[in-house]
C-alpha cells in the first residue's frame, strides 16, 4: 500500500489539507481496496489554526516510510523550523515523492527542493516567491507542475488537479476517473485551459436532445465526420445544431468531434501498441501529420512521448477485473484523456 503523509504546518490551511486527505482517501481500485494509506503529520501534536486547532497523532517521524509527501498551505510563509526542514531534505534524498499546495511550495523551496526547478504557487504569491528564492523557476500562469519527484500547484482548486495527476500517473486513468467522479469534481476547467489531468465530456443534461447524437459521434469516430451529416442525425438544421450544442455543452460540434477524436487517441495510446499511423486512423484524423499536429496543439506533447510517459507505469492491481459497474475504458467506451502543456517529464499545465 502506498504511504501519503499530509505535513501539517502551523496555520495550515484547512482546504488544502483536506484535499490530499480526501483524493487520495477516496481513491479504490477496481476490486474495491484502497490503494493508499493516508496519514497526517507534524512537528507538535497540536497544531494551531485559525479558528480552531487540530490534534495530529503522528510526529515527523511519519514521514520517514512515506511514499508521498504533500505539503499544504499555511497562512504564515515565514522559516520554518529546522527539524522539518531536515525532514523534508531526508526524503528528498531517499526519493520520496514530495508535492505543495498553494503556498506550501514556500516550504519545498526553503529547504532548497525548488532550485532549479520549475514551481508554481498561488498567483497572488508567484512574485515572493520569485524575489525570496532566485533559484526557482516560478512559473505563474499555471495550475501545476510536475519534475517528476517534486510537484507544486497553485490555489487551492489546483490541489485537485495535482491529486488526480499523481492518482492517474500511479494507478490509471479508470481509476483516476473514478476517484474524481468520487469527488464530484469537474473534470474540465472553462475558457480553453490545457490540463493534465483526467477529462470528462463537458456536461450534457441527462435526456438532452444531444444525447443521441453524442453516442453517434462516438460510434463513428474513425471516419470523417461533417456538420452536415451531425445535423442530418440529429434532425435539426446545421444552424440549430451548433445553437444547442453551444448553449448545452459551451462548444461548437466540430470542437466537441475534435476533443473526442483526441480523447480516443489518448485511450489507445495507453492501452494498446497499435502504431501511431493506426491510431491516427481509429481516431479518424486524416493523416499521422494531421494527428501529430492536433495532438500537439491539444495536448501539449506528441502522441510518442505521451505513451512513452502513461504507458510505462505498472498500475497498481494490474490484472484485475473492474468492479461491476465500472468501465475501464471509461463513459461510452472512449476512456479519458489527459491534457497538458509540456513535454512528458517535466509537465506544466496551464490555468
Amino acid at each position: 500500500m502506498h504511504t501519503v503523509a499530509i505535513l501539517v504546518l502551523d496555520n495550515v490551511v484547512p482546504f488544502d489539507m483536506a484535499t490530499p486527505f480526501q483524493m487520495f482517501g477516496w481513491t479504490r481500485l477496481p476490486d474495491g481496496r484502497r490503494p493508499y494509506r493516508v496519514r497526517l503529520c507534524a512537528e507538535s501534536p497540536e497544531v494551531p489554526t485559525e479558528g480552531f486547532a487540530l490534534r495530529i497523532d503522528r510526529g515527523l517521524d511519519g514521514l520517514t516510510d512515506a511514499d508521498t509527501i504533500v505539503v499544504p498551505g499555511c497562512d504564515d510563509t515565514g522559516p520554518l523550523s529546522p527539524r522539518v526542514l531536515a525532514a523534508l531534505r531526508q526524503a528528498a534524498q531517499a526519493g520520496t515523492r514530495i508535492a505543495s499546495v498553494c503556498v506550501g511550495a514556500f516550504a519545498l523551496a526553503e529547504a532548497g527542493l525548488l532550485d532549479g526547478l520549475r514551481a508554481t504557487t498561488h498567483w497572488m504569491a508567484t512574485d515572493e516567491l520569485a524575489r525570496r528564492f532566485p533559484r526557482v523557476e516560478v512559473q505563474p500562469d499555471v495550475l501545476y507542475v510536475d519534475n517528476g519527484q517534486i510537484l507544486t500547484s497553485a490555489g487551492a482548486a489546483a490541489g485537485l488537479d495535482m491529486c488526480l495527476h499523481m492518482i492517474r500517473r500511479d494507478l490509471g486513468s479508470a481509476v483516476a476517473a473514478h476517484t474524481a467522479r468520487m469527488a464530484v469534481v469537474p473534470l474540465e476547467r472553462e475558457g480553453g485551459q490545457a490540463q493534465f489531468i483526467v477529462h470528462e465530456h463537458p456536461p450534457v443534461p441527462r435526456g438532452s436532445a444531444l444525447e443521441p447524437l453524442l453516442e453517434w459521434i462516438e460510434d463513428h469516430l474513425s471516419r470523417d465526420i461533417t456538420l452536415a451529416e451531425m445535423a442530418e442525425s440529429a434532425g435539426m438544421s446545421e444552424r440549430t445544431l451548433s445553437r444547442r450544442f453551444r448553449e448545452q455543452t459551451g462548444t461548437t460540434p466540430l470542437q466537441w468531434l475534435l476533443r473526442a477524436r483526441v480523447r480516443r487517441a489518448q485511450y489507445l495510446l495507453e492501452n494498446s501498441d497499435h502504431p501511431i499511423e493506426r491510431i491516427a486512423r481509429q481516431a479518424g484524423f486524416g493523416s499521422p501529420t494531421a494527428f501529430r499536429e492536433r495532438f500537439r496543439r491539444v495536448v501539449g506533447t506528441t502522441p510518442h512521448a505521451y505513451r512513452s510517459a502513461f504507458q510505462g507505469r505498472t498500475p497498481v492491481g494490474a490484472g484485475q477485473r473492474p468492479e461491476k459497474g465500472v468501465d475501464p475504458r471509461g463513459p461510452n467506451g472512449l476512456g479519458k484523456g489527459l491534457v497538458n502543456t509540456g513535454e512528458a517529464s517535466p509537465s506544466v499545465t496551464v490555468g
